[in-house]
């Protein structure tokens, strides 16, 4: 069995240290572990990853890969460069600044009666809507047309994701907060 493993946002954990699959004992030679530049180090726009594995996995993705893809840009590739030999120190600091985001959304959640997990990692909340009796979907427009704010219905993500919205706390604390305020005020007249 091979394992392939997305840990996109392996930088991004809070309250513990992540920990990879390809870390535990015999995975390391039956898994392909994908990364990229996009999530720790804000790279969105640049489009540069990379996938690590058994040298014939590796070889095999690469006869599709080679025409299918063009190759990362001059620029792309520098900028990689930069975030990897410069020190971690930016990316705890963008860690810190959401967790404070992730801690801020989950007592503004709590402080409304909606359940709230504290995420473990990434940029999202994923709070249950579910007690409001609505579509996950149908919530998310009705806030949209309502409010103006833009979330994700769980159910985006799959079945089981019915009944949730995700809320992305990347971008400024004054924009979370004034989202939080009318997220407030839209579920209070629900």
């Amino acid at each position: 069995m091979i394992v392939i493993t997305d840990e996109i946002y392996a930088e991004l954990t809070y309250d513990a240290p992540h920990t990879s699959i390809v870390s535990l004992p015999g995975m390391c030679d039956r898994t392909i572990f994908l990364h990229g530049f996009s999530k720790a180090w804000a790279m969105t726009g640049f489009r540069l990853g990379y996938a690590c594995g058994p040298a014939e996995l590796i070889e095999a993705m690469m006869k599709i890969h080679q025409y299918t893809m063009l190759c990362a840009s001059s620029l792309a590739q520098k900028a990689a460069i930069e975030a990897l030999t410069r020190p971690d120190i930016d990316v705890g600091e963008m860690v810190n600044e959401y967790r404070r985001r992730r801690n801020f959304i989950a007592s503004a959640f709590a402080d409304m009666g909606v359940e709230c997990h504290r995420s473990l990692g990434a940029f999202y909340a994923f709070p249950s809507v579910a007690k409001f009796k609505l579509p996950a979907k149908e919530f998310a427009l009705k806030l949209l047309r309502e409010e103006k704010v833009a979330v994700v219905p769980g159910v985006a993500f799959g079945v089981c994701g019915e009944g949730f919205i995700r809320c992305a706390y990347a971008t400024s604390m004054d924009n979370i907060k004034e989202a939080m305020n009318r997220l407030g005020r839209f579920v209070k007249a629900l």
